[in-house]
C-alpha cells in the first residue's frame, strides 16, 4: 500500500510539474523561466549567430602576425614548448599569411584582403583575438561552442535564451537555425538541441522558399476552422494524458502543435523574399550565383529578427566547410567569396534599420587553424588560439581585444575562454549566467557549467 501510494504521489508530483510548464509555454509560447529575469537593462534584445563551421583561419582573416611572415618555411622555434595537433604537423614549417592585411576605417583595425567587404564595417566589429577552447576535433569544438560542454546532450546557447527570455512573438519560436543546405555539420543537430532543458525549447530549422517547414500547410480541403476542431481534441486528449505523469516530450509537442498552427500564417509571409526591394536583395548578394544562397539566408535572418525570433542561428559550411587542411588558398577564397558580400549587406541593412543598435550580430567557427603549414599549403585545427568578432548592441566597436603570441598559435594577452564569451552574450542580454540555471541530476546545471566564467567588460560599449 505504501509503495502505490508513493508511486500515485511521484506521478501526480511528476505531472504537476509538466503541467506547470505547459501551462507556462502555452500562455506565452515558451515564456522565460522565473529564475532567469533580467537583473538589468539589457544591451541586445536578440542575437544574429554567423557560424563558419569547420574553422576559419585566424591567420589568415583577422590576426596579422609579422613573424609569421618573417619566419615562414621555418619550423616552429622550440620555444613555443610541445604542441598538440591531431596530425603530427607540429614540425612541418610555418606559412605565411596567404592574403595581404591592411588597417580599415577609422579605427585602423588589420583585416585580410580576403574580407573587403566585411572590412568596411571594421568601426563596428569587436575582434576578439584570444578566444580558446579544450578541444581539437570538430564534433566536440562545435559542442562546446553552441552548448558550453564538448559532449552532447547539453542545452545550445540558443536553447538557453529561448528559456531564460521567451519569444517577443507567439507566432515564431523563439530559436530558429538556418543550416547550410549541403548539411554535414560535425555533431549534427544536438549542437541546437535543448538538452535536459523542455525540448520545446530546441532550435527549430528552417529553410528559404515556399515551405520553411515540412508538414506545416494543410491539405487544401482542411479548412482553418476544422483544422483548429481537430487541434482542439487531439490537445484535449494530450492535457489528460500529460495531467497523470511527466512527459517532457509530449509536453513539448502540445505546445508545438500549437506554435505550428499560428505559424502557417506567419512563416509563408516571412521567407517571401520577393517583397524586398531590388536594391536591398542586390545588397545582400542575391543578383551573383556565388553569393545568392548564403545572401537568401542571412536576409531571412534580418526578417525573422524583424519579426520577434529572439536567436538566429546561421551555419557556413557543408560537411568540410573551412576546414582547410589541404589548400587555405583555395577553401578560404571560395568560403569568403560566398559569405563576405552578404555579411557585409546584413550589417549594412541592421545599420539602415535601427536594428544593429539592439542587435548582437556573432562572426565565428569551433576553432581556428595553425600557423604551421600541413600538406604544403593547408593549416590544422587550431583551439589554442583563435579569432571571433562581435558587432551590434553593446559591443565597442572599432577596436582589438586580447592577443595571440607571435605566430598565432596560442592566446596569450587577456584571454577569452568560451564559458567567459557565453557568460558575456548572457550578460549583453539581460542575464546572469550564474542565475539562468535548470535543475538537473541534483544540481542547479548553468550554461557556463560549474567552473568559474567572467564577464569580459572591455567588450562592452
Amino acid at each position: 500500500m505504501q509503495t502505490d501510494n508513493r508511486r500515485t504521489f511521484l506521478q501526480q508530483a511528476g505531472g504537476g510539474a509538466g503541467s506547470l510548464a505547459l501551462s507556462l509555454l502555452l500562455a506565452g509560447d515558451q515564456a522565460p523561466a522565473a529564475s532567469a529575469q533580467p537583473p538589468a537593462p539589457a544591451r541586445a534584445k536578440r542575437v544574429i549567430w554567423l557560424f563558419m563551421h569547420g574553422g576559419p583561419s585566424q591567420v589568415d582573416l583577422f590576426d596579422p602576425k609579422p613573424d609569421l611572415i618573417k619566419y615562414a618555411g621555418q619550423p616552429l622555434p622550440d620555444s613555443f614548448g610541445n604542441v598538440m595537433t591531431r596530425r603530427n604537423v607540429a614540425q612541418n614549417p610555418l606559412l605565411a599569411p596567404l592574403k595581404p592585411f591592411r588597417p580599415r576605417g577609422q579605427s585602423g583595425i588589420e583585416i585580410s584582403d580576403f574580407l573587403p567587404h566585411i572590412a568596411e564595417h571594421a568601426d563596428d566589429l569587436c575582434v576578439i583575438r584570444s578566444m580558446h577552447g579544450d578541444s581539437v576535433n570538430h564534433p566536440q569544438s562545435v559542442y562546446q561552442l553552441n552548448t558550453g560542454g564538448v559532449l552532447m546532450g547539453r542545452p545550445s546557447v540558443g536553447s538557453w535564451v529561448a528559456y531564460g527570455l521567451g519569444s517577443e512573438n507567439q507566432n515564431m519560436p523563439a530559436f530558429v537555425v538556418l543550416p547550410d543546405p549541403g548539411g554535414g555539420l560535425k555533431g549534427g543537430p544536438p549542437a541546437w538541441g535543448s538538452g535536459y532543458l523542455p525540448a520545446t525549447f530546441q532550435g527549430v530549422t528552417m529553410r528559404p522558399g515556399s515551405v520553411p517547414l515540412l508538414n506545416l500547410k494543410p491539405h487544401r480541403e482542411v479548412t482553418s476552422p476544422r483544422q483548429r476542431r481537430t487541434l482542439d481534441l487531439i490537445q484535449r486528449y494530450n492535457r489528460q494524458h500529460l495531467a497523470a505523469r511527466e512527459n517532457d516530450e509530449l509536453a513539448a509537442r502540445v505546445a508545438a502543435y500549437e506554435l505550428a498552427f499560428r505559424m502557417q500564417s506567419a512563416a509563408p509571409e516571412l521567407v517571401d523574399l520577393s517583397q524586398e526591394t531590388s536594391t536591398t536583395q542586390q545588397l545582400y548578394g542575391l543578383d551573383d550565383d556565388s553569393t545568392r544562397e548564403f545572401g537568401q539566408r542571412c536576409l531571412l535572418a534580418r526578417r525573422m529578427i524583424e519579426r520577434g525570433v529572439r536567436f538566429v542561428q546561421l551555419y557556413s559550411g557543408d560537411t568540410g566547410g573551412w576546414d582547410a587542411h589541404s589548400d587555405v588558398m583555395k577553401n578560404h577564397t571560395q568560403y569568403c567569396r560566398r559569405t563576405d558580400k552578404p555579411i557585409a549587406g546584413l550589417m549594412t541593412d541592421l545599420r539602415k534599420r535601427g536594428l544593429l543598435d539592439d542587435t548582437l550580430v556573432i562572426w565565428g567557427g569551433e576553432f581556428g587553424r595553425m600557423p604551421m603549414s600541413e600538406q604544403g599549403t593547408g593549416r590544422d585545427h587550431n583551439p589554442w588560439g583563435y579569432s571571433y568578432w562581435l558587432a551590434g548592441a553593446g559591443i565597442r566597436g572599432g577596436r582589438v581585444h586580447g592577443a595571440t603570441d607571435a605566430v598565432g598559435l596560442r592566446a596569450a594577452t587577456d584571454k577569452v575562454h568560451v564559458r567567459d564569451f557565453h557568460a558575456t552574450l548572457l550578460h549583453l542580454l539581460g542575464l546572469d549566467h550564474n542565475a539562468l540555471t535548470y535543475f538537473h541530476n541534483g544540481l542547479d546545471q548553468r550554461l557556463t557549467g560549474p567552473q568559474e566564467a567572467h564577464v569580459v567588460e572591455p567588450l562592452i560599449a
